[in-house]
């Protein structure tokens, strides 16, 4: 899930796939898969590896297993958690949240934690009469997000902390101009998944090799730091965020 481009992170899957077959997993794809549909090949019966974000695992993914969480060395996280930071335009007058109040918002998917979720937690309790935001408009993915920005087509956005830290390297025009007047709130970060019928054996081989990257190369331009294995249960701080909002009247940006 995180990454620029896909060729950012063919390398580490390329070490991944070495270590996966060092620990003695027989059957790993040579290449990478980039499916369109995502919650699709997050339920395929025969999933291997893939990550996810943490609200389709808490709403839509129950049948999958948690293989583990890598942790990013990245401000805004802490160990296996991870934040947003909410966006604008640097010539914004605005300096926090409330300042924003009737204006556009962008986010990347209505199944994104970071730059959906997280931020209709942090709006719920200021809205009124269900609404905080003028418009609220879907980009598709977070650069398209900071974009919109950028035109003018929407204020404020609420976007990941580790997207956010890896686009500032690989493009730092994607954020220039731009400033960060908030965070949302901390919650477990993207946990790496098997389908259900993945063996208990070769879920712990998946452990050990996901472990096993930290300190990699490959895994240091991706900035990760480490990797620990945060229980389901643990997720479901995410859809009580949005049991809270929907108490409040608050059901969508």
């Amino acid at each position: 899930m995180y990454g620029v481009s896909h060729q950012q992170v063919e390398p580490f899957w390329q070490a991944l796939r070495n270590k996966l077959r060092q620990f003695g997993v027989a059957e790993v794809p040579q290449a990478l898969s980039w499916p369109q549909d995502l919650l699709a090949h997050w339920q395929s019966p025969d999933l291997l590896l893939s990550q996810t974000c943490g609200y389709p695992l808490a709403a839509l993914l129950p049948q999958v297993q948690v293989v583990g969480t890598y942790h990013y060395r990245v401000e805004g996280c802490s160990a296996a958690n991870y934040s947003s930071w909410l966006v604008v335009r640097d010539n914004e007058t605005g300096e926090r949240l409330e300042d924003f109040r009737g204006r556009v918002a962008a986010y990347n998917s209505r199944d994104s934690q970071s730059g959906y979720n997280s931020l209709l937690a942090l709006i719920a309790p200021l809205a009124q009469q269900g609404r905080f935001f003028r418009q609220a408009i879907a980009s598709g993915a977070h650069y398209e997000s900071l974009k919109m920005l950028h035109s003018g087509q929407a204020d404020i956005a609420a976007i990941d902390c580790v997207s956010l830290a890896l686009l500032k390297r690989a493009q730092p025009q994607a954020v220039a101009g731009l400033k960060i007047i908030g965070r949302t709130a901390v919650v477990p970060g993207l946990p790496l998944i098997t389908a259900a019928a993945t063996p208990p054996q070769q879920l712990t081989l998946l452990r050990a090799a996901a472990s096993a990257m930290v300190g990699d190369p490959a895994s240091e331009s991706l900035l990760i730091g480490d990797f620990s294995l945060v229980p389901r249960e643990a997720y479901q701080v995410i859809t009580e965020h949005q049991q809270q909002a929907a108490a409040l009247g608050v059901t969508a940006l």
